[in-house]
């Protein structure tokens, strides 16, 4: 079966047939499958009116157990933003009512950041949601295929998800 990349590749072979195009078979695929990914995560939140930058927030605190709070410094580490952006979204997500802000008892300037019921609520359900898309998109993979794709994938991702700083 072909698909897009292919023509791709085929293409470049055939104009630039001095260059070693094939980092694109892997690498333009990972790619294209970012934004299939990226379309049916949007699709999934959108049905529990969450925005993808929304549920990030959301699942970090969920995951982080009762009861459902971390220091903005340990959101930003998890989602991967600046301090700036992460203040506006955590201001954005109270007023909406999905978390709350409470002092920090082991430091009177610090502040932690609670998930609410309902943003629990709302998180549960979305990952439900997108659980479902990501099955629905795996499902041409065996078990076997899905297990080796995700120690080769986590193989390329590993040194960039483990550079200190």
């Amino acid at each position: 079966m072909e698909d897009e990349v292919d023509r791709l590749v085929a293409a470049w072979r055939r104009e630039r047939p001095d260059l070693d195009v094939e980092p694109l078979e892997v690498l333009s695929r990972v790619s294209r499958l970012a934004r299939h990914l990226d379309r049916a995560r949007r699709l999934a939140f959108s049905e529990h009116s969450l925005e993808p930058w929304e549920f990030d927030v959301l699942t970090a605190l969920r995951r982080a157990g009762a009861p459902y709070q971390l220091s903005p410094g340990q959101l930003l580490t998890q989602t991967l933003v600046t301090s700036g952006t992460m203040t506006n979204r955590i201001d954005r997500l109270a007023k909406k009512g999905l978390v709350e802000r409470l002092p920090d008892p082991s430091d009177r300037r610090g502040v932690l950041v609670r998930l609410t019921d309902e943003g629990r609520d709302r998180a549960d359900q979305s990952l439900s949601g997108l659980l479902d898309q990501e099955r629905a998109i795996l499902a041409e993979l065996s078990t076997a295929q899905r297990a080796e794709l995700a120690r080769l994938l986590r193989q390329l991702t590993a040194p960039f998800d483990n550079i200190p700083g």
